[in-house]
């Protein structure tokens, strides 16, 4: 049953943030555009949002020479889908403000998703549109499973945090566009750095909630990344051909 306040059919941009050069990986082209199962890992997640009847719009914020991975991947997008382009800035932040300004102005909500998390699944971005519709503010979590340690400078131990009350956030984060256009007002007067879009809304004081998502949303940044992701993939696969045989 729809819990009351909780809208399921609402409108959404989704800001697919593809301009990082992924360093860590080693690799000779961004993380985001090597082959994960024969598929470029950022055409993973475009063809899942495309299938969405949430999702009125994808932006892809991407250098202009990486277009052609993603407008192979808009065949098949369910009628009515609309497709942007806006080009990365200096900082994740930057990207983000660029999607920002491409969307449009009817969007209940902004999702904003990192192109290098090829795994999401519809069913977590769906309850995370729930969520933000509802409270302003959300974004895709899972609780902590190390445990983590705060050290200073030196390295030393400062203190062991309490692992019960911590979460390892995913993307897509999902704010109401006002919201975000107020935070980064916020942003750009106090020179504030963010790593995550959820954090501005932190900043102005403002309520985010954590939807509960799977742990195999994982970014990948490092070829262990890219096995991890080649095996979850072959699994979810295998759940989804089992559940079509038995439907």
């Amino acid at each position: 049953m729809k819990k009351p306040g909780r809208p399921t059919n609402v409108s959404v941009s989704v800001v697919l943030l593809a301009g990082g050069v992924g360093k860590r990986m080693g690799a000779s082209i961004p993380k985001q555009y090597l082959k994960l199962r024969g598929q470029e890992i950022a055409a993973y997640s475009l063809k899942t949002f495309a299938q969405m009847p949430e999702v009125a719009e994808v932006v892809v914020v991407c250098e202009p020479m990486w277009r052609d991975v993603f407008e192979r991947a808009m065949v098949g997008a369910r009628a009515g889908m609309t497709f942007k382009w806006a080009l990365p800035g200096k900082e994740r932040q930057d990207s983000v403000y660029n999607g920002l300004q491409a969307i449009r102005p009817e969007s209940a909500l902004v999702a904003i998703h990192d192109s290098a998390r090829p795994l999401v699944t519809a069913a977590d971005a769906r309850k995370c549109f729930a969520d933000a519709a509802e409270i302003g503010a959300a974004v895709l979590g899972a609780p902590c499973k190390p445990t983590i340690k705060e050290v200073d400078a030196a390295l030393n131990v400062v203190k062991t945090l309490k692992r019960s009350v911590l979460w390892e956030v995913f993307t897509p984060q999902v704010i109401r566009p006002q919201l975000l256009r107020q935070g980064f007002e916020l942003v750009v007067s106090k020179g504030l750095e963010v790593t995550d879009d959820v954090s501005i809304i932190e900043a102005m004081g403002l309520p985010v909630r954590i939807t509960p998502g799977a742990y195999t949303n994982i970014k990948v940044t490092t070829p262990d990344d890219l096995m991890v992701a080649e095996k979850f993939l072959e699994e979810m696969e295998m759940q989804g051909s089992k559940a079509t045989v038995t439907a």
